[in-house]
């Protein structure tokens, strides 16, 4: 039937060979999909980067990891902390692949083309696998949308990794599939237990096929339960200036045993209906490849921070193409369903899901292509633009959230409040909401026994200046 691979090799009939045309259109589309959509990510990422809409500290801080592999330097994040290496931080080394563009290209847009790059790729093996419907559906998933409008994040990397991964198993390429999940392990420290997620499915699918395949799925998923213990245990604290990782007291952090799973629970809830309802109807619950969403899910559930658990941000990214293949493979078991209402509803249901996709996007990030103000630069972001220029490259800064990604290009950056012990050149804040009515008291505060004195204002922005 159209839209969805009904065969996987080695397992199910194949479906009818198509006519060359159909066959090169088939080809073709999944490509063309994913170009188009490179260009709607590219823009909404960048347009917002022009505007100054930065949303978080994020992109500053992969800019400062990059810049610094791009200059065969270690991975020091002065925004964590001064002298802070990254990898004690986050263990993610597949950062590193963006030195090279980066020398290229040494801006925070090159960041944020690369991940609506590879955000566009994760499109190519849903659509190639699972049809036009599924695929334009994944491509304006939700989930990826919130990501590509988060500015950067390293999970671009698992993205494209689980969609190709995923394809593979369903096709019943078992060693291509593992191929795949491996490196995911360089690409997050929690990853490791979806690694483990994905060797178990394929261990799963490849049992009656081929028994070696099967033990290789079995030796995949020990290795990323390793690789997760050995990278949080030993890789992290070895990096980290407190030898630890600084992230555990952010999961399980419940008052009692059940805590996790009543804190919140309407949040978490509400989640789990976003998940399952608009992108899979529901269907994805009855295909075991659902599984590889567990560790994810597990992990953000089990946490105290509410922003793990919602529908906004980064966080849920990885999750969509392992959904829209979830989906693929239950609308192929669906229409052999004995029950003629079960073939009727998987039938349709990719469509549906296109539909849904296209609808909500109404109110998602990419629906502000249609609004001439995502292009527009308005005066005061030229203005606080020029302010900032008059930072002399080299120069340590203190910042808080606005300034941060016009300067981690050419300047030793620091949170504001977090310089610990450095006293910057210069302290640059956003001051639109205001919130820094006296900002020459605020910096002695922050830096007893330093003085600066404001050099201007403009934007919104203030710049003040240490003095001699």
């Amino acid at each position: 039937m159209p839209g969805v691979l009904l065969a996987v090799p080695g397992t199910r009939a194949v479906a009818p060979r198509p006519a060359p045309a159909a066959r090169r259109r088939r080809t073709v589309v999944p490509y063309v999909l994913a170009g188009l959509l490179f260009i709607a990510y590219a823009t909404i990422s960048v347009s917002r980067y022009r505007r100054m809409d930065t949303l978080s500290w994020d992109l500053g801080i992969f800019e400062q990891a990059v810049r610094a592999y791009a200059h065969l330097q270690a991975p020091v994040v002065d925004l964590k902390g001064p002298g802070t290496l990254v990898l004690g931080d986050h263990f993610s080394p597949v950062t590193a692949l963006l030195a090279a563009p980066y020398r290229l290209f040494p801006s925070p847009v090159t960041l944020l083309v690369a991940q609506a790059a590879l955000f566009a790729v994760s499109v190519i093996p849903v659509a190639r696998l699972a049809g036009v419907s599924i695929g334009l559906a994944y491509g304006l998933s939700w989930g990826v949308q919130r990501a590509v409008d988060f500015d950067f994040h390293e999970i671009a990397f698992a993205v494209p990794l689980i969609a190709f991964a995923l394809e593979a198993v369903l096709r019943g390429r078992w060693y291509r599939a593992l191929a795949f999940a491996v490196p995911l392990v360089l690409v997050k420290e929690d990853l490791g237990v979806t690694v483990a997620a994905l060797g178990l499915v394929v261990a799963l699918r490849a049992r009656r096929a081929s028994p070696r395949a099967a033990l290789w799925g079995l030796g995949t998923a020990a290795f990323g339960v390793v690789a997760a213990l050995v990278t949080l245990t030993l890789v992290i604290p070895a990096f980290n200036t407190g030898g630890g990782y600084d992230y555990w007291d952010k999961v399980g952090r419940h008052d009692n045993a059940v805590g996790f799973l009543t804190t919140a629970l309407d949040v978490k809830l509400r989640t789990l209906a976003w998940l399952l309802l608009p992108t899979t109807g529901l269907l994805a619950l009855r295909s075991p490849l659902l599984v590889v969403a567990l560790p994810t899910l597990g992990w953000r559930f089990l946490s105290a921070e509410d922003h793990y658990w919602s529908t906004d941000w980064h966080y849920n990214a990885v999750l969509m193409p392992v959904l829209a293949f979830a989906l693929a493979d239950a609308v192929d078991i669906c229409r052999r369903s004995p029950h003629t209402w079960l073939r009727a509803y998987a039938f349709r249901l990719p469509a549906c899901t296109a539909a849904a996709a296209l609808a909500l996007t109404t109110t998602l990030p990419l629906g502000a292509l249609t609004d001439p103000a995502t292009y527009r630069r308005s005066g005061q972001v030229a203005a606080a633009e020029r302010l900032l220029e008059r930072i002399p490259d080299g120069v340590s800064v203190e910042a808080n959230i606005g300034p941060i990604s016009r300067l981690t290009g050419r300047c030793r950056v620091f949170w504001v409040g977090g310089a610990r012990g450095e006293t910057p050149d210069y302290i640059a804040l956003d001051n639109t909401d205001g919130d820094f009515p006296r900002p020459e008291e605020y910096a002695g505060r922050l830096h007893p026994g330093a003085r600066y004195s404001l050099t201007g204002a403009a934007g919104g922005y203030l710049l003040l200046r240490l003095r001699a």
